[in-house]
């Protein structure tokens, strides 16, 4: 019987232990574009891991360049104990309205072509291909992205877990004729990334505004080292079709 308990606590202790030690993955949630597809905006948030702080990350990204909107990205944290993630959001909502406001965002979603979870385990985390609209027969060529990560020069030790990595986006081109083009690559890492282990495609976001040019994001998840464990957070590469 002493043996059993000693079996018993043993486990529930290794299960705490693995709990304590588990890193925080952000909710991701597409506001949408502007109507002409000039704008992308997604929000990122979630309680951070250790301080059980709220957080919540609104991006705004000119599709044109591929560059953050003056003012932004915008970032709430609540560093008070017992916030709600609900106050965090309202007041990252109420930040970015002045930017743009989430009702234009949502009559011009956008449609989710693709969508890997940081969960998902049966696909391939550095290829994504997708029909950009659900059309059938499909009138588009098909999208593909491939993702590499890069060893930077100037990369950060990340205690022990390895070195901070870059990335490269690739455009692959799929129709005859046309080529592949890199849409994105890393010659230095930003600090706003933390020290990033690792990265994966996590979904495809289109848009074909009324008489404009069709616009992609394609979302890139960062495995970065967090607190107790590898924390996910995202960011947007945007560009035309």
């Amino acid at each position: 019987m002493r043996l059993l308990r000693f079996i018993a606590g043993a486990a529930l202790f290794v299960m705490a232990c693995g709990a304590a030690r588990a890193g925080d993955t952000a909710t991701v949630e597409m506001l949408g574009f502007s109507a002409d597809g000039d704008i992308f905006a997604f929000e990122e948030y979630g309680v951070q891991d250790g301080s059980g702080f709220p957080y919540a990350n609104r991006y705004y990204i000119n599709t044109t360049n591929d560059s953050f909107l003056p003012g932004t990205p915008v970032r709430v944290r609540l560093d008070q104990e017992g916030a709600a993630l609900a106050d965090a959001r309202a007041q990252a909502r109420a930040q970015g309205q002045s930017v743009i406001d989430d009702a234009i965002l949502a009559e011009n979603r956008g449609f989710t072509a693709g969508w890997n979870a940081v969960t998902e385990l049966s696909t391939d985390p550095f290829r994504l291909e997708v029909n950009p609209r659900p059309v059938f027969p499909a009138i588009d060529d098909a999208l593909e992205f491939r993702l590499a990560e890069l060893p930077m020069p100037d990369a950060a030790e990340c205690h022990g877990f390895g070195e901070a990595v870059g990335f490269r986006l690739t455009r692959i081109g799929v129709a005859p004729g046309t080529q592949s083009d890199v849409v994105h690559e890393d010659t230095t890492i930003p600090t706003s990334r933390g020290c990033p282990l690792g990265y994966s495609l996590a979904g495809v976001q289109t848009f074909h505004p009324a008489g404009g040019a069709p616009v992609f994001a394609v979302i890139i998840a960062i495995r970065a080292l967090g607190f107790e464990g590898p924390d996910h957070r995202f960011i947007a590469i945007t560009g035309q079709l």
